[in-house]
């Protein structure tokens, strides 16, 4: 089966994850993908496949064929966005020949504004029908590395020490490692395949926290509200006018932090803002910390003590701090790639994967790219070629330590 083929059947299958059920994993359907992977990594022949029947993890490996060579592990997740539908998806492959794709439902992919997309002329790339995303993220990842596993059970020549294999859930809500088993995975380092562009390795990610800013009003007859009414729609709006208009995500590019307001739902007697925090710089990510809280002190004091609280829950670190000490990793996957054909494309990490907390609980964890482009929307698509070097990347990886 071709790396195109795996990844058309695992978008097929709807992983969405759900940020406000409480539940690990967050959706029960995500073990749809996870048996048919566990069942596809036992016909392969890979050892110590198994399924954490409680929380929805993989976990396999690829015996060493060397001996007293590093452990190395590759892990993608099962997940698809929350915000952007991954049901029914619809995937096509059509020959690009460059300009605009214009998708089934009317939806166009334009080269205004993915310009990156001219690069792929000539080439095959796979799209949805406009109405779904795609799930390249990280269903690409999912399938490049069992395009790769599959290559090296079949060719038991290829000397390699031992490969660990592990596909995670809820990563899209920022729980991927929450019961990942570093233990048993048993590697001394890994790689996320979790990027986007063609060449992408990402070694430096966000410090990130999610604010939850509550509000808490009276309600009573306009006619009768003199200074009696409190507006929690207006509290929300006074809040929202002290965040600095320029450090929000449309307007912000490689290490500029930003608040990002998620949502917003608001009534004269409650409301609620959720946005989350992001930088890469340590230091300026608590002053945006204390920020936040300095907005609500300023409000409180406005609208009195009950009307308004917030709860700062961090979310993840930047793993540059962890893959600093093991640069090894970053040095031989610009090798990898350069050996696949592809050049090394070195980025800041706009957003988070599970190797950031990964790193933090001992699995040192850069990020290869996928070849996915335009991840978390209708606009989503991948390029054939990308995801086949991709593989290839994988492959030389393993070359390289076995050396």
């Amino acid at each position: 089966m071709t790396v195109a083929e795996r990844f058309i059947q695992y978008v097929k299958i709807d992983t969405q994850s759900d940020p406000f059920s409480g539940k690990h994993p967050s959706t029960q359907k995500q073990f749809d993908l996870a048996r048919l992977l566990v069942e596809e990594l036992r016909s392969l022949g890979a050892s110590n496949v198994t399924l954490d029947e409680e929380h929805c993890y993989v976990y396999a490996e690829i015996p060493a064929t060397v001996e007293n060579k590093p452990a190395i592990g590759f892990i993608a997740h099962m997940d698809t966005e929350p915000v952007c539908s991954g049901k029914d998806v619809k995937p096509q492959i059509i020959s690009y020949e460059g300009g605009d794709i214009l998708l089934p439902n009317g939806v166009c992919i334009s080269t205004q504004d993915f310009p990156e997309l001219e690069r792929f002329q000539g080439q095959s790339v796979i799209t949805t029908d406009g109405t779904t995303l795609l799930g390249a993220d990280d269903k690409a990842g999912i399938a490049e590395i069992m395009a790769a596993a599959e290559h090296l059970l079949t060719h038991p020549e290829v000397p390699h020490g031992k490969i660990g294999i592990a596909f995670t859930p809820d990563e899209e809500i920022g729980e991927g490692p929450l019961f990942f088993d570093v233990k048993k995975f048993g590697c001394d380092f890994a790689y996320t395949v979790d990027g986007e562009m063609e060449g992408e390795l990402g070694y430096e990610t966000f410090n990130a926290a999610e604010a939850e800013v509550a509000f808490q009003g009276v309600n009573i007859h306009p006619g009768s509200a003199k200074n009696k009414m409190k507006n929690c729609s207006l509290m929300a709006s006074d809040f929202l006018k002290m965040l600095p208009e320029d450090e929000i995500p449309a307007k912000t590019e490689g290490y500029e932090g930003f608040y990002h307001v998620e949502s917003i739902s608001s009534g004269v007697e409650s409301g609620k803002i959720l946005l989350i925090i992001r930088d890469h710089d340590k230091e300026i990510f608590e002053k945006r910390k204390r920020f936040i809280l300095d907005c609500v002190s300023a409000l409180k004091e406005k609208y009195g003590e009950p009307c308004v609280s917030v709860k700062i829950k961090d979310q993840y670190q930047n793993c540059y701090e962890v893959i600093k000490e093991h640069f090894h990793l970053v040095e031989n996957a610009k090798k990898a790639m350069e050996k696949a054909g592809v050049q090394p494309l070195i980025l800041p990490v706009r957003g988070g994967t599970d190797g950031c907390t990964l790193s933090f609980m001992g699995l040192p964890c850069p990020n290869l790219f996928t070849g996915g482009l335009n991840a978390h929307s209708v606009k989503e698509c991948i390029p054939v070629s990308s995801m086949e070097k991709a593989v290839l990347v994988i492959l030389n990886l393993v070359e390289l330590y076995a050396k």
